[in-house]
């Protein structure tokens, strides 16, 4: 044998070794949120997204797209369609990803996911106890189901979300990036509040969807629940609501809450509900926002008289992005504390360095800012 072929006789072999090293290659073992542990080959090259979609595109950067097979449209098109339409603008290929159904309307349908050959599902938590027995079904199908939880909005969960999506997505360094800055922001919030040992306000935050004449959602534990908690309040619905659902008008008004947080969205069916996002001129959610001032018995409330009602974007929980939201709230409930600190401007920030899009509107607002 002369040099030339014994070269390509070693090269040969090299490639055989390395395609049987890859078809043999062991899929790695991740463990979810909820403590199950699940095979994936990684990275992924075929996902399917259940929600979180913003947040697996920052932790995966914008080409994690490419991989996406097919996801649960409604919760995005629908939830948050001026979002959706921010990101469709920049990139129209998101319109022509295959829509599986929601899972909270009862139209998530299996046997598209099935169709689409996923090499793993990534579903929210609430998400994976909503479809129930459907999830053996795909289990059965060996399609691997991985849960992540944005949505509790500990720190703990967040943390390991990203993680999960990092491996996903194969942007570890990216997610180790976006979880020491939320684990830093966290820990500012937290340590100051500590550090000064000042009384802990009451605190109420309602989901503004119904307007002033209805009360809607509070939270107890999780999500706006447990960003008052992280942001140093007293929430005054913690005793009477466990995770979200409305709280009796006569205890908001018995509790006296000396700050008030409203939520919203973008949407604009109801005239009088609270208004605030993408798009959202700040003179439009300083008036929606207004209107719950003049709720029956609100202005005896100490937060009414002191001027401590205030609006926060409820697309901006249950995401990677919601610290700013913690720093908002720690804000408002301590001025003196976080003087120094600009949580708008951060929230803005976080889309500029980590996402293709940047939003313009308002997301955080009280009655006094012009």
């Amino acid at each position: 044998m002369n040099k030339r072929s014994h070269i390509k006789s070693l090269l040969a072999i090299a490639l055989l070794c390395s395609t049987a090293a890859n078809a043999l290659a062991a899929p790695t073992t991740l463990q979810d949120v909820i403590g199950r542990n699940v095979e994936v080959d990684l990275p992924a090259k075929r996902v399917l997204l259940g929600f979180y979609f913003e947040d697996y595109m920052a932790v995966g950067g914008e080409k994690a797209f490419d991989k996406v097979v097919g996801m649960s449209r409604e919760a995005w098109e629908g939830w948050r369609s001026a979002n959706w339409q921010l990101h469709t603008a920049h990139r129209p290929s998101l319109k022509d990803i295959p829509d599986v159904g929601e899972v909270e309307a009862q139209t998530f349908s299996v046997e598209k996911v099935l169709a689409l050959k996923p090499d793993v599902v990534v579903l929210a938590d609430w998400q994976y106890k909503g479809l129930g027995s459907d999830i053996k079904r795909l289990e059965a199908a060996k399609i691997p189901v991985v849960v992540v939880d944005y949505n509790a909005q500990t720190l703990e969960r967040h943390l390991a979300s990203t993680k999960l999506l990092g491996e996903i997505t194969g942007e570890t360094t990216r997610a180790d990036k976006i979880n020491a800055e939320y684990k830093s922001a966290i820990d500012q919030v937290q340590s100051r509040i500590a550090k000064a040992g000042l009384p802990q306000p009451k605190v109420y935050v309602e989901f503004g969807n119904k307007g002033p004449a209805e009360y809607s959602f509070t939270y107890g534990k999780n999500m706006w629940g447990a960003m008052l908690k992280n942001a140093g309040g007293n929430n005054i619905a913690a005793p009477f609501v466990e995770w979200w659902g409305p709280m009796n008008p006569e205890q908001v008004l018995a509790a006296k809450p000396e700050v008030v947080f409203i939520s919203g969205t973008e949407a604009a069916k109801n005239p009088t509900a609270m208004q605030i996002g993408q798009g959202v001129d700040k003179a439009v959610a300083q008036q929606r926002l207004a209107g719950f001032a003049n709720r029956n018995g609100w202005a005896d409330l100490p937060a009414i008289k002191n001027k401590r009602l205030l609006g926060v974007y409820q697309g901006a929980s249950r995401t990677v992005s919601d610290y700013t939201m913690v720093q908002f709230m720690a804000k408002a409930i301590y001025p003196d504390l976080f003087k120094d600190l600009q949580p708008e401007a951060n929230y803005l920030s976080f889309y500029k360095r980590y996402l293709p899009v940047t939003p313009s509107g308002s997301f955080m607002v009280d009655l006094s800012s012009k």
